[in-house]
């Protein structure tokens, strides 16, 4: 028993490592000097800033935070609505055509976005939605919305009915019931949408290079890419950037992870 223990430890702390590492060469490598010719594993014993301030002058990092929080933001707060509204019907009525609609939305979870991005590219070309930021939403509100439709179907199914049936009785309405009763249990399962659908938005990179052409509209990611050429790979100033862009999306995560297990393993099991 206790040699099966060790080797769980051991391998949990190498599960660790494999995982800490990048964020630690991260670290290194953008706080070294261009003509610091050191191993990237060594942390330098100077502080060396110009990679932060030149990457957020160079990339425009300051517009691109903007842009990637708006998109971000607005997306998010869609998939939620969204996404919980067509859960609560789905888990509680369960009527062949509520399951057919829960199917074909579960459905879209393996169709991978490149696959369809010519079509896609065509769509947007067509309504007018390239270089708009409305157009980038819908785009991610509808990639997302599968896998929040079956979190919160899922974790709807675990609420007792009893307390629909109670407030009923009390007078309240559907509408009434959903966002006065069932609204304030879903916490945990709204975290960790808010936790998997920003992360995944914020870190974008194959819809905003498409559809976000424009300068002015880079995110973060796209901007950071610019450093990249076929001649000059400035390593030191995406570094920097990387760790500031971690940032935001971090402490998000830092500030609702005590619902984020409870609200993915709830909804997941019943899913």
């Amino acid at each position: 028993m206790m040699r099966k223990r060790v080797w769980l430890n051991a391998a949990a702390l190498i599960i660790c490592l494999i995982h800490v590492l990048p964020f630690y060469i991260l670290i290194t490598t953008s706080m070294k000097a261009a003509d610091d010719p050191s191993s990237k594993w060594i942390m330098p014993g100077y502080w060396y800033t110009d990679n932060f301030t030149n990457a957020f002058r160079e990339a425009n990092l300051g517009t691109a935070f903007i842009n990637n929080a708006t998109v971000t933001g607005f997306a998010v707060l869609l998939i939620v609505i969204l996404g919980s509204v067509a859960a609560y019907p789905l888990s509680r009525h369960r009527t062949p055509w509520n399951k057919f609609i829960y199917t074909l939305f579960i459905s879209a979870l393996i169709v991978p976005p490149l696959t369809i991005l010519v079509p896609l590219y065509k769509l947007m070309v067509d309504i007018g939605a390239m270089n708009h930021f409305w157009g980038i939403i819908l785009l991610h509100v509808t990639f997302n919305l599968p896998m929040t439709i079956f979190l919160y179907t899922g974790f709807i199914g675990t609420i007792p009915r009893e307390l629909d049936e109670a407030a009923m009785i009390d007078g309240a309405g559907r509408l009434g019931l959903f966002y006065r009763i069932l609204l304030p249990l879903l916490k945990p399962i709204t975290a960790t949408v808010i936790i998997l659908s920003g992360v995944a938005i914020w870190n974008d990179y194959q819809f905003s290079v498409f559809f976000l052409q424009q300068p002015s509209m880079r995110t973060v990611t796209v901007a950071l890419a610019s450093f990249f050429g076929q001649y000059n790979n400035n390593i030191g100033w995406v570094a920097a950037g990387s760790f500031m862009a971690a940032i935001p999306i971090s402490a998000v995560y830092l500030f609702l992870q005590r619902y984020f297990i409870h609200g993915l393993s709830s909804g997941a099991v019943k899913g």
